[in-house]
């Protein structure tokens, strides 16, 4: 049995689909840099609503030379909640992995209606590089559609919202971030932190989640009531994921590179959980393995593979990752038959 999986990243919104049920919409959004852009959402048929931020947030959305980490928004993103906010559903959720953003979810919060003004009552601009001005915090237009919602967010990420393991920089080096703009964009978080504890009463400085997505996963919590849950965990048991272990052999999942952050939180740490409890063998499958990686045993996968086993260029690789996933898995399946028939000797 083929079960789609994704940890709240590109790809949430099409496995859920495939799992559950229902079909996609299209919206036009603002993208992270300002310019307009069609984004895709789902409604299933159980009345959930089911968002990637990365379809309207996103890295891959614009261009490598034309990334500005500190202007990036998440506006777009708040355009997809409140699309999602006028279908007939009660609930919705909220992949927030892939982003290019690092603006604690302001953007997002400003298209659901909240304004942010500085000391001199003018709107901030866009972008975690405008955080550090906001000097109020204004909630007398947010769309009141948002209280009868329940919004789940799924993320693969435990990071704090700041700090050395916040979402600024963990995250911001690979959205473009010079060390200067990660110091700048860590201050502009803390300060947007420190303001929402003191007018919401809400503490978002420890909370697991919260840097997630350049700080959308606190955004989300102070903003939209949300509340943070593991992508993966959250998948797997819509999927009724469980279940379909009571009968199985085996399991084989993977994802583009196993590392020492493959039991954080990502998809072959949920399922290696779920199948450890079963006593069912996981077998991961991946572009590449790193050092480190071997930390995974210890949370149930049992063995691991390398699709890619020659040196070659990342384009190759995904140009060929049909034949290379194919053989890799052949290579399993055969050792497997070793295994076998030493057993019956």
């Amino acid at each position: 049995m083929c079960v789609p999986v994704a940890d709240g990243g590109e790809g949430t919104v099409e496995t859920m689909i495939s799992n559950l049920g229902g079909e996609y919409r299209t919206v036009e959004v603002t993208a992270p840099d300002g310019s307009r852009i069609q984004a895709k959402y789902g409604i299933l048929k159980n009345r959930i609503a089911v968002i990637e931020m990365a379809a309207a947030s996103g890295l891959p959305i614009i261009p490598k030379e034309k990334r500005n980490v500190m202007t990036a928004t998440t506006y777009g993103t708040g355009e997809l909640i409140r699309a999602a906010l006028s279908e007939d559903c009660d609930q919705i959720y909220i992949g927030v992995g892939g982003s290019a953003t690092n603006d604690g979810g302001v953007g997002m919060a400003q298209a659901l209606g909240y304004s942010f003004r500085d000391q001199y009552g003018n709107e901030v601009g866009f972008g975690g590089g405008e955080l550090i001005k906001i000097a109020e915090i204004d909630s007398s237009k947010v769309d009141p559609r948002l209280k009868n919602k329940k919004i789940i967010v799924m993320s693969d990420v435990i990071n704090p919202l700041c700090g050395e393991s916040g979402a600024a920089a963990i995250y911001g080096p690979q959205k473009g971030a010079t060390p200067s703009q990660v110091l700048e964009l860590d201050v502009g978080l803390k300060h947007l932190a420190g303001l929402i504890k003191e007018k919401m009463k809400i503490d978002l400085e420890e909370l697991p989640g919260a840097g997630a997505a350049g700080g959308l996963g606190a955004g989300l919590v102070a903003f939209a009531g949300a509340e943070i849950r593991s992508g993966i965990k959250t998948v797997l048991e819509l999927a009724n994921f469980e279940d379909k272990l009571e009968w199985a052999d085996i399991v084989i999942t993977g994802e583009g590179k196993i590392d020492s952050q493959s039991v954080l939180g990502k998809v072959i740490s949920g399922i290696s959980q779920m199948a450890k409890k079963k006593n069912v063998p996981v077998i991961a499958v991946s572009g590449a393995i790193e050092y480190g990686a071997e930390i995974i045993y210890e949370k149930g996968v049992s063995t691991m593979e390398a699709a890619v086993c020659k040196t070659m260029q990342l384009d190759e690789a995904v140009k060929n990752a049909d034949i290379l996933v194919e053989n890799a898995v052949e290579r399993v399946m055969r050792a497997i038959q070793i295994g076998q028939r030493i057993g019956e000797m």
